[in-house]
């Protein structure tokens, strides 16, 4: 049997499980607010404030060209998941096109993402609690507890559960944003003045134009914009337990490029015709500094609601991605057997429950370094968005190859431009990289970090490394198991 359905670890493939052994729980409402929240997060929230004061209006130039690549991305991993859709996401698409170790690699790097994310979110959620005066007294550590045993129980109640959770929170946060919008819009066409500053273009011609602090800094902040959007591939990990993956999936990658317009660029246009860039300050949410100057009252209670939000939606994705992806790692071979288990729900509850375990860590780091802890932890989460990335891209690579070959047949959703975009969306990546070595101290070090990583993956495949419960079988039959499986569920339907 092929690697995407496995008898030996998982159930019986029925019309509402995956050939994985999921539950096909997430309908096209929950995608498309997933594929939303996945492109929106704390980063334009509460970051935007600090990234102005860098760069100034040139934040918004900066986050469209990184917005660009990140959605080429996604459209890479979107051929990929219309090919052959997989819970296992891009670990069952890297043990396919690259081999075992890059399967391994890109699992590893993925899990590294997410634990050290999940461990800042963590503690992003304890710090925004803290900011009522009623919640001051409370150890930091015990928000990070309690936000970690909520998400872990939405997680391990059922994959509806999780897609209803991560709904509400993208909505929270859409709502934010085309609120601000709207408003924004309403003051800067009445020419509302906003704390006694008329509004419009004269604010960045009259500040220093689009680059008031020269080219360079809007370089170097590409590499830290560029992780703002770290989540958006999960839509593609989610597809894999889509009710209609076919027809749901590309319209929800497809609408992610105008959302990252509007919500992105659009957004800090706006900020910055309202406002003179100067007027954001890091450590305060761009949102709070525009209301405040129109003397909206309790506005900075209200988008620390949301931050929070943003933080509880990046903990709930990153516990359900992980989950998957140390069991695909599993089921390959790459991982503890144990990782294989799922509990009645199909779900894979020790995988979670593992990764549970890593998040707890922080907890405890909370207790120890609550200073510290934040800034640690999303540095090492760097190395292992780029490496995730770039792996996706080179499947997508390699898929194209055996199209243009003959030996797979066309998908319905290619990605635009390849091979060119995906090779120059790996240059942009790579680019990254070498600008996050001249980000000193927080960037260099975590480039210097690499040969550990490397030295880490090397130790974990010696020692973790099985033979799987499956034989290996050519990608031919591992698409005609697909087709077959897809053509039983249309039988029954129509029955």
């Amino acid at each position: 049997m092929p690697a995407s359905a496995r008898p030996s670890s998982t159930p019986q493939t029925t019309p509402s499980l995956t050939a994985e052994g999921y539950h096909r729980g997430l309908g096209k409402r929950q995608m498309q607010m997933i594929s939303i929240g996945g492109a929106i997060g704390t980063g334009l929230f509460l970051g935007a404030g600090s990234r102005l004061q860098q760069v100034g209006p040139s934040l918004a130039l900066v986050y469209l060209v990184c917005g660009i690549f990140a959605f080429l991305m996604l459209r890479a991993m979107g051929e990929l998941v219309m090919y052959r859709p997989s819970s296992g996401s891009f670990v069952s698409y890297a043990q396919e096109f690259l081999g075992p170790k890059a399967s391994y690699t890109v699992g590893a790097l993925a899990f590294l993402n997410w634990a050290m994310t999940g461990i800042g979110d963590i503690t992003a959620v304890a710090l925004y609690m803290q900011f009522w005066g009623t919640f001051a007294a409370v150890p930091q550590w015990v928000f990070a507890l309690m936000a970690l045993i909520l998400i872990t129980t939405m997680n391990m109640i059922g994959v509806r559960w999780f897609g209803e959770m991560e709904f509400w929170f993208a909505l929270i946060k859409v709502g934010a944003l085309v609120s601000f919008l709207v408003i924004g819009s309403i003051v800067l066409g009445l020419r509302v003045p906003v704390a006694g500053h008329s509004t419009g273009l004269h604010l960045i011609t009259d500040n220093g134009g689009l680059f008031p602090h020269g080219l360079l800094p809007a370089l170097v902040l590409v590499q830290g914009v560029i992780f703002a959007y770290a989540g958006i591939e999960l839509v593609g990990t989610a597809a894999g337990e889509c009710e209609d993956v076919k027809t749901i999936l590309p319209k929800a990658i497809s609408n992610v490029i105008w959302r990252i317009a509007l919500f992105y660029v659009g957004t800090v246009t706006l900020l910055v015709l309202l406002l003179p860039w100067n007027a954001y300050h890091a450590g305060t949410s761009p949102f709070v500094t525009f209301f405040s100057s129109l003397g909206v009252p309790g506005m900075d209670s209200i988008m620390n609601i949301v931050v929070l939000t943003a933080a509880l939606s990046s903990l709930n994705s990153g516990l359900y991605s992980t989950g998957r992806v140390l069991r695909a790692l599993a089921l390959d071979g790459s991982a503890p057997r144990y990782l294989t288990r799922m509990n009645s729900k199909a779900i894979p509850s020790a995988a979670i429950l593992t990764t549970v375990a890593i998040y707890m860590v922080g907890v405890v780091l909370n207790y120890f370094l609550p200073a510290q802890i934040f800034e640690i932890v999303l540095n090492v989460a760097a190395i292992g968005i780029l490496g995730t990335w770039a792996f996706i891209v080179l499947c997508q690579i390699k898929l194209r190859q055996a199209i243009k070959r003959g030996i797979i047949p066309a998908t319905s959703f290619p990605m635009p431009g390849a091979p060119f975009t995906s090779w120059l969306t790996l240059a942009f990546f790579a680019g990254v990289g070498v600008l996050m070595a001249f980000d000193y101290p927080n960037g260099t070090w975590s480039i210097c970090s690499i040969p550990v990583i490397t030295l880490l993956l090397i130790i974990g495949w010696k020692t973790f490394r099985h033979t799987p419960g499956h034989p290996a079988v050519p990608v031919p039959q591992t698409v005609a198991s697909i087709a077959l499986t897809e053509d039983l569920i249309e039988k029954i339907k129509k029955k």
